[in-house]
């Protein structure tokens, strides 16, 4: 098996796990901000820290940083921060692993991303997977009970975050794909690190300043719950750096396609901690969204 589906793998654990502890967040009183700022104020410490031990160990330094990789590099650190801010959000309106397929629709997503803006197209093939996809989550539009005219089941406000975060987070892989490509020098894991102490150190600027100008007293509620915004920071770093070494090493489609494994771990974390249960039209959506993403491995 390839180190890259490995790493992906690792990477979708932890996302789980820190999507599971941002819920629970939410459930104690914080803002969406606050839940979101929660990632980042944790994380971005450690990341410069592991980004300056490794390039020391190693020997390869830090390199230079271009304009490109900056562009690249904001554009996906602002693209994730929305991301984030959208599923936590979606956290209120549907169930756990229902949110997270809607936000899983990235893997659909990142191809066309990744088509426009670094040239990595799929095949006729892929585009079929890709309306199946999409088949999958019209059946995951439906508010609870599914009452209603067609029209109100798929312009209902889960639906909109649902895919907002999709699309947001195919531009934040793209992007840190295209930051670590830029870069001449650095072995994948490094180039990966040091991808990640920029973006987080962005992250956790942005998020305060946006914090203490809209939402007085949220960054103070943040540090108050630190025992559980800790843990958030922790699984963030550990699923941030294995994402951004896996798109280093591969395409942001193929990286996603194998990340879906998230929708089966976010199914178990629903039922075993939240209690939930998914309704049979939800599942063949999910079901659906699965089959997808299995066809655009296969074919790409």
């Amino acid at each position: 098996m390839d180190w890259w589906i490995v790493i992906t793998l690792m990477a979708a654990t932890a996302q789980t796990g820190r999507f599971v502890l941002q819920k629970r967040l939410k459930g104690t009183g914080l803002s969406t901000g606050g839940a979101t700022f929660a990632r980042f104020v944790y994380s971005a410490p450690l990341a410069l820290l592991g980004m300056l031990a490794y390039s020391g160990a190693s020997g390869q330094g830090v390199p230079g940083l271009s304009w490109s990789f900056w562009a690249y590099a904001l554009a996906g650190g602002t693209a994730q921060i929305l991301a984030t801010m959208c599923v936590v959000a979606l956290f209120s309106h549907r169930h756990f692993a229902v949110g997270i397929t809607f936000k899983k629709t990235e893997v659909l997503m990142s191809v066309l991303v990744g088509l426009i803006v670094l040239g990595e197209g799929v095949s006729w093939l892929g585009l079929a997977a890709i309306v199946l996809g999409l088949i999958g989550v019209l059946l995951l539009s439906d508010p609870p009970g599914g009452e209603g005219a067609w029209l109100r089941r798929i312009a209902n406000r889960a639906v909109g975050l649902g895919l907002a975060s999709g699309v947001m987070f195919a531009v934040s892989g793209v992007g840190y794909r295209g930051a670590s490509l830029s870069l001449e020098t650095g072995d994948s894991f490094q180039r990966a690190l040091v991808t990640l102490a920029c973006v987080t150190a962005f992250q956790l600027v942005a998020m305060a300043l946006w914090l203490a100008w809209r939402e007085r007293g949220e960054i103070t509620r943040v540090l108050a719950a630190w025992r559980v915004a800790g843990l958030v920071g922790l699984t963030s770093l550990i699923g941030s750096a294995c994402w951004f070494t896996a798109f280093t090493l591969q395409t942001v489609a193929y990286v996603n396609a194998v990340g879906q494994i998230e929708v089966i771990l976010s199914l178990m974390a629903g039922a075993l901690i939240f209690g939930e249960r998914i309704s049979a039209r939800e599942w063949q959506g999910v079901v659906l969204v699965g089959l997808s993403v299995l066809a655009l491995v296969l074919v790409t």
